[in-house]
């Protein structure tokens, strides 16, 4: 889960897809438990927020049931200022049902207490109500609410049904609404010799950033014989990119020893989509998010090259062998290539030239940097 932004807002994650999952599984359970064995209740689902509620429900329900679906409307009454509630949707005749109306989220409870108001004049054995979300701080009706999947505070939140503006409803996890992020954090993206720690370096002092860069943080690891650095060695000694699990843990401690940057520039991570997704939420609990990943694009031959060239005097075993660099221009193009896929599903992908002069190649980066 990430930072979204709609229309004007931010919204941070706030409650999963699978926390949503339990949630109504148990007040499914719970209802059926209430229940008598024969009962065929009616579950009335309130239009719109409540839609994607229902559906989950319903289909957690383990026994025969109906479902329908109303909205509370209004209309102008015998005389010019009076309005009358009604509720558009049922026709047919309650007499005698069990109802249980399906809320997705009650905080003041002034339209479900008019929508209560209509059904108990229907003569309907009982009338129960189910909500997923229940704001108590804000709640000002005296109605009982029979079942509650989660309080929450009175904070704005969106996904799952719920909308800002009609926006969000789509998103199967709750998002809440949060401050705009304040960083810039770019994820400077490239196969391997295309350049990024040399950019890397002129942008973070042009742009007042902090650079991470993986390749630095394992090279100290590996100089002082950690066991990180002794367990990330025997990866890059054949060529292969470092697990997940030796990384992430590594590059939160970076970004958490820098909490008043004003961004940061990743160089080396992510590497996969797991990475990708693992940086995104811990951004996300922080009000942040990457806004954008900037690629260096340049012929893999000119690459073998350099790297060849650079390994007369860097000491890197990994870029004296020609085998051992073109094995990870391998993983680059089955692991880590697909991140630029990952990245334009967000809108958030821009190539670059990595062909040229330093100067030049610093010029186009920039160009996209003040883009975001």
């Amino acid at each position: 889960m990430k930072i979204i932004k709609l229309h004007d807002l931010y919204f941070t994650p706030f409650i999963s897809k699978d926390k949503i999952t339990t949630i109504v599984k148990s007040l499914a359970k719970q209802v059926k438990a209430d229940l008598p064995k024969d009962e065929v209740p009616l579950f009335i689902g309130i239009l719109n927020g409540c839609f994607l509620f229902a559906a989950d429900f319903i289909r957690e329900f383990e026994g025969d049931c109906e479902v329908s679906f109303v909205k509370l409307a209004s209309y102008q009454g015998t005389t010019s200022t009076e309005k009358v509630k009604h509720l558009v949707g049922i026709n047919e005749d309650l007499t005698g049902r069990t109802v249980i109306i399906l809320e997705d989220i009650i905080d003041t409870g002034t339209t479900l207490q008019e929508i209560y108001n209509i059904f108990r004049d229907k003569n309907l054995k009982q009338l129960k109500i189910a909500t997923l979300f229940f704001k108590p701080d804000v709640f000002k009706k005296e109605l009982h609410i029979d079942y509650i999947g989660q309080s929450i505070e009175d904070k704005f939140i969106v996904g799952y049904g719920l909308d800002y503006n009609n926006l969000g409803r789509n998103y199967p996890s709750i998002y809440q609404l949060t401050t705009p992020p304040k960083m810039k954090n770019i994820v400077l993206f490239g196969p391997p010799g295309a350049g990024k720690g040399t950019q890397a370096t002129l942008l973070k002092e042009k742009y007042n950033l902090v650079h991470i860069s993986t390749g630095d943080v394992f090279r100290y690891n590996i100089k002082n014989k950690t066991e990180l650095g002794l367990l990330a060695k025997t990866f890059m000694d054949d060529g292969n990119l470092v697990p997940d699990e030796v990384t992430i843990n590594m590059l939160k401690a970076e970004v958490d020893r820098n909490e008043g940057a004003n961004g940061f520039i990743f160089d080396g991570f992510p590497r996969t989509n797991s990475q990708a997704k693992a940086l995104d939420e811990f951004l996300a609990e922080k009000g942040e998010q990457i806004n954008g990943m900037v690629a260096l694009e340049v012929p893999e031959d000119l690459l073998v090259e350099r790297l060849l060239e650079r390994g007369k005097t860097s000491g890197r075993t990994d870029d004296t062998d020609e085998g051992k660099i073109r094995n990870r221009f391998n993983e680059y193009n089955t692991k880590t290539a697909v991140l630029k896929d990952y990245y334009a599903q967000q809108n958030k992908y821009f190539g670059v030239n990595g062909v040229g002069s330093i100067e030049d190649i610093t010029e186009r980066l920039a160009n996209v940097f003040d883009q975001l």
